[in-house]
Order: structure tokens, then C-alpha cells, then sequence
């Protein structure tokens, strides 16, 4: 008699039809294993479905009540799931749209294991990590691969070899492989080779350390990819080949580029889809021409305009990667550089202090956040930008700050402030939602996922969207007070954008002003360089306009169709 977990394995390894490729990586977190295994998955992308999974040892369900500066920014998915960043990386990459069961925490996969011993799947046995915790890992990639019908199944294993949180995710790693014959499964393993400026030398040791601890837990790679910061000499390539049993071939160089998109670009040149494609024995292709096209723009571009984003999580840059990119997207298809400045905005005290510190910006974002840290020198700025006719671009506590700016010096309400701040505020202009107000647990409890908006036709924004029905992501607790709703757009505050029960403010903008809007929405999370997001873009083009205002090359970018 055998368990129920082991029983449904059985049946997945049997039935199983995809080609599994496990990215791991050494000597150090951060070398950009997400952005790896997402440049894998941009290539494979044009011979089959890809499916690409994310494992973390951390015991968190999700990053959702974590710190962006403890690990970065929490990418929410259409299904509510909030996900670590790299899940954006394989929807820009790959264009996938991710689902929740793909993101795969220790936390996770503990809790259901307990789940399943109370509900007697294990028939009574001592539960142990080993095979009982790694079959449910197992379980889960291959149920991925058979329900998404993959082709191809990346899978990221976060932090490094040798960190104690991932050795069950490596341990299921190397039993899956055994399980579909290592025909199927394909291990790239992600090194850092260092050029100390002492020594002015490649050192290829801590490489071969991460090796050593790769191959004690019976791994062995196909593929190395090797970051650092210029290409490596053919010696380097020789060493790591020769301590790896690899041929120099499989030694794939991922050296610092200009930008992030070049990455498939420089894998695709040293021939990396040929050697997938002749371990797997399968026939693969891919056309880069107008991804290279793109990437073009970003490095040559016409023009340049000085974008900045105000928050608080400044620290780690990280934190607002989704922003970053979604003003790069757009900045390739306006043909124009975007330079990002981050303001941090606990110092701005004054009005005089904001003018000071955005002087010389052609558009400013601020971004999603939480909590009262540097939010008066925020609406500071969102003054400054709707009084001066800078572009500006609110994005979920952007939006609602810009709702507590007008309240305050247009309809002359002085007290005006959001609840989140301020709980005994006189003109609550922003609100808690109803839904939320008995809520004690934190974690995966906001108002989460895509969320339909009916847009105002005539509106800027159901002109730049081109619809009058839109979709995005939401991650917030707060919404605009419906109270206040006529009150706003009497003085002239459109809200251009409703949910589709008419109650909740998705989108706002300005009359008689270049180009201020909101979003309730996060519409950088489905931002990607083949799509940019339409706000972003039209931010942009926005900020050309300022800093070039009147030029026939103005006109031009303005007047294209992208």
C-alpha cells in the first residue's frame, strides 16, 4: 500500500511531456539567476509553451508582508498572488501571465505537507523531509507542467547552493531528474568570477567552490553561465570548463550590458538555444529582430528627458523595479532616454523645498507605498507639478496623495487626509475600503489581482488606453472616499476611471494640464518592452513635450503611433 502524495507522482512522472531546465546559483544571491532563467525562456519562447516557476526557502507564504527593502518589490500577479520580483522578469521576457501555484515557498510547501499528514495522505508514516517533503515539491512542478501543457519548464532555485533553506528544493532537483532520465532535465548553474582591481586577474575559485558544493549534492551542470562585470579571457573559460568536465562551448558568458534586454541578445550570439536544443534533441528557433530593434532605441536613443521618482524605499533601488522598467519600455518606443533620479521625500518640508528639489525634472512619478514616512513632502511635490504644469504620474498612493493635494489647496479643505495617515482626519478624502475594516491578518488580505475599470469616454486616459473598458493590477487597502467623489470633479478633478459598480476611483487626471493622472492601479506590473505600459508612455511623450516644447522633433514623437 503506498501514500496517496506518492501515488499522484507516479501517475504525473508517467504522463509527464516537458523538458525541464533547473537554474541554480553560487557564491552569492543577486547575480541574476530571475533574469537568467526569463532571457532561457525569451529564447525558447518561439518553439513552445514555457512555463516558469520560482522556488524560495524562505518559510514566508509570500514576500507580501515583507519590507521592500528586506527583498525587493513584490510583483502581484492577475490572480492576486503577491510574488517575488523575478516573476516580472518572466512576464516581460517571456509574456507569460503567472499564476499563484507557480510561486513556491518552503512556507508553502511545509503547510501543505502538514495539511496533508492531518488529512491522513501519508497512511500513518513518520513524515520526513526526505521522500516526503521532496515528493510534494516534485508534485508541484510537474502538476504546473501538466496543467499549463508546457513544453518547456524553467525552474529558479533562489539564494545558493549550500544555503540551508534550499536544500530540499535542490535535493527534489536531483531526484526529478533521475526520475524522467536526464534526457529531460537540463541543470544551468549561475557563477560569479570576479576581476578584484588589486589583482586586475579573472579568479575562477569562487566558481569552482560553487561547484564542489553543486556536485556533493549530486548535481552536475550542463551549462555554466558566468557574470561578471567584462567578458572573461579564453584562460577563465578553459579553467571553469576543465574543473566543471564541461567543453568550453558550454561555458556562456553573461557579462554587464548596457541594459537588461540586451541579455537574450548575448545568449542567443554564443549559440545557447543550439545547445539546449542539441541536449534535448529537439529543434529550436527564435527572431530577435524587433526585440534587437528595441533595444536599439534604448542605447542610441534621439532624445533625453530626467524622470523622477519620489518614494521612500530609495535605498533599494529594487523596490520600485517594475517603475524602472515600465519608463525604459517607454523610453524605447518614444525613442528617448529615460533618466531616472530618485527623490527621497522625508526631508521635503515646504513648498519652496519641493520646487527646489524637482528643479530641472520633465516628469515625476509617485509610486505605491504605505504608511505616513515622507508623505507631506510627496504632496509637496504633487503641488508644485499641478501648479507648474510638470507631467505627473500617480500610481496607487500616487493617485490618492494627488486626491489629498486638491482636497486640501483646491477645494480649500485643509484638514484633508487619508486614513492611513490620519484616522481622526475631519475630510477623509481617502478612506479605508469597507472590506477591509475588520481584517486583522496581514498577509494576501488587501484588495489584490486585476481588477476591471469603465473609463470616461473623452477622458485622456480612455484616449491614451484606446478603450473605454480596461484591466489592471491592484495591491491597496485605501480607496478614494465616494463621498467626495462630486466635490473633486466640481472644482475640476476628473475621475476618468470607475469600477464597474461605479463606486471606486480607478483613475483620475486634470483639466487644463499638460498631462496629471492616476491610477489606482500598479500599471507598471504589466509593462513590458514589446508593450509598454500606455500611461508610462504617455508620461514620457509627456516629458518630451516639456523639455522640447515647440521643436519639429517634438511634434514628430509626439504625433507617432507606437
Amino acid at each position: 500500500m503506498i501514500d496517496r502524495t506518492e501515488e499522484k507522482l507516479k501517475e504525473l512522472i508517467k504522463a509527464n511531456n516537458a523538458k525541464l531546465i533547473f537554474v541554480t546559483g553560487g557564491v552569492l544571491s543577486g547575480l541574476g539567476k530571475g533574469l537568467t532563467t526569463a532571457a532561457i525562456g525569451n529564447l525558447l519562447s518561439d518553439s513552445g509553451k514555457v512555463t516558469s516557476i520560482k522556488c524560495e526557502g524562505y518559510l514566508n507564504v509570500d514576500p507580501g508582508t515583507m519590507n521592500p527593502t528586506e527583498h525587493g518589490e513584490v510583483f502581484v500577479l492577475e490572480d492576486g498572488e503577491e510574488a517575488d520580483m523575478d516573476f516580472g522578469h518572466y512576464e516581460r521576457f517571456i509574456g507569460l501571465s503567472c499564476k499563484k501555484h507557480w510561486n513556491i515557498t518552503m512556507g508553502k510547501v511545509f503547510r501543505s505537507a502538514r495539511e496533508r499528514e492531518r488529512e491522513g495522505y501519508y497512511l500513518g508514516k513518520t513524515v520526513q523531509f526526505v521522500p516526503h517533503v521532496t515528493n510534494l515539491i516534485k508534485e508541484k512542478w510537474l502538476t504546473i507542467a501538466s496543467e499549463e501543457n508546457s513544453d518547456y519548464l524553467l525552474v529558479e532555485i533562489g539564494g545558493t547552493v549550500g544555503d540551508i533553506e534550499s536544500e530540499l528544493h535542490i535535493e527534489a532537483a536531483r531526484q526529478i531528474a533521475r526520475d524522467l532520465g536526464r534526457q529531460n532535465v537540463m541543470f544551468i548553474h549561475l557563477v560569479y568570477v570576479p576581476k578584484p582591481p588589486s589583482v586586475k586577474e579573472f579568479k575562477t575559485k569562487p566558481a569552482q567552490q560553487s561547484l564542489i558544493i553543486l556536485r556533493e549534492r549530486g548535481l552536475t551542470p550542463n551549462i555554466i553561465i558566468v557574470r561578471s562585470e567584462e567578458p572573461i579571457t579564453d584562460k577563465s573559460k578553459e579553467k571553469l570548463a576543465l574543473f566543471s568536465g564541461l567543453n568550453d562551448d558550454d561555458i556562456v558568458e553573461n557579462y554587464n550590458v548596457n541594459n537588461i534586454y540586451e541579455v537574450p541578445i548575448l545568449f542567443y550570439k554564443q549559440e545557447l538555444l543550439s545547445r539546449i536544443s542539441d541536449y534535448f534533441n529537439v529543434p529550436l528557433k527564435k527572431d530577435l529582430s524587433h526585440w534587437e530593434a528595441l533595444v536599439e532605441k534604448i542605447n542610441n536613443p534621439e532624445k533625453e528627458i530626467t524622470v523622477g521618482i519620489c518614494g521612500k524605499y530609495t535605498d533599494l533601488e529594487d523596490s520600485y523595479a517594475s517603475v524602472v522598467e515600465a519608463l525604459h519600455h517607454s523610453g524605447a518606443h518614444a525613442d528617448c532616454k529615460v533618466d531616472i533620479k530618485f527623490i527621497e521625500t522625508t526631508d521635503i518640508e515646504t513648498y519652496e523645498n519641493a520646487k527646489e528639489r524637482i528643479k530641472g525634472f520633465d516628469a515625476i512619478i509617485v509610486p505605491g507605498g504605505f504608511g505616513s514616512r515622507g508623505i507631506e513632502g510627496k504632496i509637496k511635490v504633487i503641488e508644485y507639478c499641478r501648479r507648474n504644469n510638470v507631467p505627473y504620474l500617480g500610481i496607487c498612493y500616487g493617485l490618492q496623495l494627488a486626491v489629498v493635494e486638491f482636497a486640501r489647496n483646491v477645494l480649500g479643505l485643509k484638514d484633508a487626509n487619508t486614513t492611513e495617515v490620519n484616522e481622526n482626519t475631519e475630510h477623509a478624502v481617502v478612506d479605508i475600503l469597507p472590506e477591509q475594516k475588520q481584517i486583522t491578518v496581514k498577509g494576501g488580505t488587501m484588495r489584490l489581482g486585476a481588477y476591471d475599470a469603465i473609463l470616461k469616454e473623452g477622458s485622456i486616459i480612455s484616449g491614451i488606453y484606446g478603450s473605454l473598458k480596461v484591466s489592471e493590477r491592484h495591491r491597496h487597502r485605501y480607496e478614494v472616499n465616494p463621498e467626495y467623489h462630486k466635490k473633486l470633479e466640481d472644482a475640476g478633478m476628473i475621475i476618468s476611471g470607475l469600477s464597474p459598480n461605479g463606486v471606486l476611483a480607478e483613475f483620475i487626471e486634470l483639466k487644463n494640464h499638460p498631462y496629471f493622472v492616476g491610477s489606482q492601479g500598479h500599471i507598471e506590473l504589466k509593462s513590458s518592452l514589446l508593450h509598454p505600459a500606455p500611461l508610462f508612455l504617455g508620461l514620457v511623450k509627456a516629458g518630451i513635450g516639456k523639455k522640447y516644447k515647440g521643436s519639429e522633433e517634438e511634434k514628430a514623437l509626439l504625433n507617432s503611433e507606437t
